[in-house]
């Protein structure tokens, strides 16, 4: 079972789909929506202040939860059971956690004709 604990639909496009598409023209070959029943998976932040630098643009200096700390805690691993998480969270969870094998990312990304990321060819575990 793979349930997508992001907050967007997950369009996965053949591995021949080309990097980008006229949507009205290529379906995706599957669609896993976001579950209704899992909180999306998100790495808590502290937001530290706000500078700007070269004309006026805003910059957010955020500490990341680099120890664990996800807002909505992801349920504990199931045998047969992946989860598809923002690639932020797989990074925390696999590498820096050490304790997650079964995370799974969007991989290959497949954009719209105006550079919008609207899928991906695969999925990919973060090993």
């Amino acid at each position: 079972m793979i349930i997508n604990v992001t907050p967007h639909p997950i369009r996965i496009y053949t591995g021949s789909t080309p990097d980008r598409i006229d949507a009205a023209k290529h379906e995706p070959t599957l669609v896993i929506e976001p579950s209704s029943d899992i909180p999306t998976a998100r790495i808590g932040t502290i937001e530290l202040g706000t500078q700007h630098i070269g004309e006026g643009i805003p910059v957010e200096y955020v500490e990341y939860a680099a120890h664990g700390g996800l807002i909505n805690p992801l349920p504990a691993a199931q045998d047969g059971t992946w989860y598809v998480v923002p690639l932020v969270v797989a990074i925390q969870q696999t590498y820096a956690m050490g304790r997650r094998s079964d995370l799974l990312v969007p991989y290959l990304e497949v954009r719209n004709l105006d550079g919008t990321v609207i899928g991906c060819k695969m999925l990919a575990r973060p090993v």
